[in-house]
């Protein structure tokens, strides 16, 4: 697999969706949980969805329970949460693993060690920028908040 629009995941209402349906859009991966300390992330990057997308740009969460048990809600709940809590209109995807043997192969993607950003996932709400090529540009570990990445997505929101 080469790039991004090669996987595919599950989204939080069950349906399998091709990642090449964001296809020539700027995207933002999070993996999110709904009991960390960066938990109010989640409405600064409904902000950045709002402001930048949902034509040209997305964020993609994806909840996870690898760190420190602080994804205990199921999907449904997740959603429920997201949506009650921080308005959250950009697209969730099941709780998966991240890390690991069980982790989706796309976050092995992500990771692998002869990517930009060879090393697994610390913590909650580490956040990937994957251009229109669907190639990462940029990893971003979970203390930068989701404003801070701005002037990276308009960047490369101007690109062709």
């Amino acid at each position: 697999m080469n790039t991004f629009y090669d996987f595919s995941a599950t989204r939080i209402e069950g349906q399998t969706l091709s990642m090449a349906e964001y296809a020539d859009q700027v995207l933002l991966v999070v993996n999110t949980a709904s009991e960390c300390g960066y938990t109010p992330q989640y409405a600064g990057l409904q902000e950045l969805y709002q402001a930048c997308g949902p034509e040209r740009f997305a964020v993609l969460g994806f909840p996870c329970n690898q760190f420190g048990g602080q994804e205990p809600l199921d999907n449904p709940a997740l959603l429920e949460f997201c949506i009650s809590r921080f308005g959250v209109e950009f697209p969730l995807f099941q709780k998966c693993e991240v890390n690991g043997a069980g982790a989706l192969p796309l976050w092995r993607w992500l990771t692998k060690a002869d990517s930009a950003f060879p090393q697994p996932i610390k913590w909650n709400f580490t956040k990937f920028l994957i251009n229109r090529q669907g190639n990462v540009v940029k990893r971003y570990e979970p203390a930068v908040h989701p404003h801070e990445l701005l002037d990276d997505i308009n960047q490369l929101l101007q690109r062709p």
